[in-house]
């Protein structure tokens, strides 16, 4: 494995967010902070405690996941979509680097970029409320799990976009939506009976529910479960990337 091929692009990958420090880090922390303070303070008013927690802390997981899915989507997609639209893809496919090594290097700075984002988000939400994490193994788990496996999916939408208009539409007209209706701001339990059954069939709702559990000890589905659901739309996304790469679809259009 050509080790310096790959931190070669994931160096220049990193240093673009440097470079747009602004859209990278601290829009997306900004306008996280207005989610917890808007939600916090209209429902926190009406919603004291779910489940023995506070309200303004029980969102905390849902907003990190909000913002880690969509900026893990977002970054892994515009890297590789990138190089499409100006043309260099061609330089990188005939450069001696194969094709596991690009998306080591696209998905692993994509990733990187969603983490250290969550983290700073997780430290900001922490100045408002008081925060505990019972299980922080299991946090960071599920953190780089869902990081990892959203930037794969995000490459493979950067992959399939003919345009900057579908770069952007399945994050805002599908997992965002999803998101929201994934337990980010509310317990499903909450629900009644058969909205609960229908919310089941969101993954977000594992994700978000095992890493609420991580936090706070309290899940809506079993943690276990949360993996299993994390792990399988993982390997998803890798026999997703494995084909295209296998078929060459539309990696040189």
């Amino acid at each position: 494995m050509n080790f310096y091929a790959i931190r070669a692009i994931y160096l220049f990958e990193m240093a673009r967010t440097w470079r747009t420090l602004l859209q990278s880090i601290v829009s997306p922390v900004i306008s996280t902070s207005l989610y917890f303070v808007v939600f916090g303070a209209a429902i926190g008013s009406r919603i004291s405690e779910i489940n023995g927690i506070s309200y303004g802390a029980f969102i905390v997981p849902g907003l990190v996941m909000l913002s880690l899915l969509t900026q893990s989507i977002s970054n892994a997609s515009f890297g590789i979509y990138f190089p499409k639209f100006v043309g260099t893809i061609y330089e990188l496919l005939s450069a001696p680097v194969s094709y596991l090594e690009i998306v080591i290097a696209y998905v692993g700075a994509a990733a990187s970029k969603s983490i250290i984002l969550g983290l700073i988000i997780l430290a900001t939400a922490a100045l408002f409320v008081p925060l505990q994490v019972q299980h922080p193994v299991w946090m960071l788990l599920f953190l780089v799990l869902t990081a990892v496996t959203f930037s794969l999916f995000g490459f493979i939408i950067g992959i399939w976009a003919r345009s900057f208009e579908q770069l952007q539409l399945v994050p805002l007209l599908i997992v965002t939506p999803l998101t929201f209706l994934g337990g980010s701001f509310y317990s499903i339990d909450m629900l009644p009976p058969f909205w609960r059954t229908v919310s089941l069939f969101n993954p977000v709702v594992y994700l978000v529910s095992g890493f609420r559990w991580s936090f706070f000890g309290i899940s809506d589905v079993n943690v276990g479960i949360s993996l299993g659901m994390t792990l399988v739309f993982l390997a998803a996304c890798l026999a997703a990337v494995w084909w295209i790469f296998r078929t060459g679809w539309r990696i040189k259009v």
